[in-house]
């Protein structure tokens, strides 16, 4: 048995196949948790563009790992009658292509051409355009709901509420999604010190939005992901922490990760598992 991994990793912060699924297994658990949620830091505007560089390249394996999003959530999102939707940073369109099999015309928007070469592997249906949420250039009053997945803690808040309340209808709404990690579970607690995970689940946490919108609600629900050990090592290797980091930095991630699931947890290679996670759905209007 190999020695245990560098023991100082910090603690960070901020599906279904595609679709949510029960697991096989489970690993067993490690000591409780001392101290959750685990909260991320506020990050300012040269480090969300630093961190938000990260995702230039990398697109396939992100599109290969990252789960899409339960369809009760998706369509809490959606108001009714919705035909017309904008995705911002909508990354490789796995949103995206959620809402265009819901029958609506979908413009994916993201400053990544490697993250939108994705979506149009999978579907040339989509609109896309390389943009940010701040600045799309798209004409105002032009859809009847704009989303965001994974992604409004990239945006400067103010900027991107003005420009989203631009460019939907009157009674349009902004509907904003994300998976997180359930760390209340002490394996995937541990799983995500080791990635720097930082869509980790957080109760308290609640999305700013500009006063261009109001009657925010949320949803939330909780689901299993199918995945192997294998699985988890790519999970790791599409994140920021990961791909901004240098090689010395990402074998000690891998090596680390190979540690505590093959030696710690035992779990074989090609072994199926429950990779627990909570998706948090909010929606607001623009009156």
């Amino acid at each position: 048995m190999s020695s245990a991994p560098d023991p100082s990793w910090p603690m960070t912060g901020p599906a279904p196949e595609r679709g949510p699924a029960a697991p096989v297994t489970r690993p067993a658990a490690d000591a409780p948790i001392p101290s959750l949620p685990i909260r991320a830091p506020e990050l300012d505007d040269a480090q969300r563009l630093a961190f938000g560089a990260a995702f230039a390249s990398g697109g396939d394996l992100y599109d290969a790992v990252r789960p899409a999003y339960p369809d009760a959530a998706v369509d809490f999102l959606l108001p009714d009658g919705a035909r017309d939707a904008v995705d911002l940073g909508a990354g490789t369109g796995i949103l995206t292509l959620q809402l265009a099999a819901r029958g609506m015309s979908t413009t994916a928007v993201d400053p990544s051409a490697d993250m939108l070469a994705q979506l149009h592997l999978k579907s040339a249906a989509s609109t896309t355009l390389r943009a940010s949420a701040e600045d799309t250039g798209l004409p105002d009053a032009s859809f009847d709901v704009a989303t965001c997945a994974q992604a409004w803690h990239w945006v400067d808040v103010p900027r991107a509420s003005a420009e989203t309340a631009r460019i939907l209808r009157p009674g349009g709404r902004l509907g904003l999604i994300w998976n997180q990690l359930d760390v209340t579970v002490p394996w995937v607690h541990r799983l995500s010190r080791i990635m720097h995970a930082g869509d980790v689940h957080r109760p308290e946490f609640v999305p700013a939005v500009g006063p261009e919108f109001s009657g925010l609600e949320s949803l939330q629900m909780r689901w299993e992901q199918p995945v192997t050990p294998e699985h988890l090592i790519d999970l790791a290797k599409s994140r920021s922490y990961y791909l901004r980091a240098g090689a010395e930095t990402r074998a000690r991630v891998e090596g680390n990760l190979v540690w505590y699931l093959h030696e710690h947890l035992e779990l074989q290679p090609g072994q199926d598992l429950g990779l627990p996670y909570y998706t948090h759905a909010w929606r607001a209007h623009r009156p």
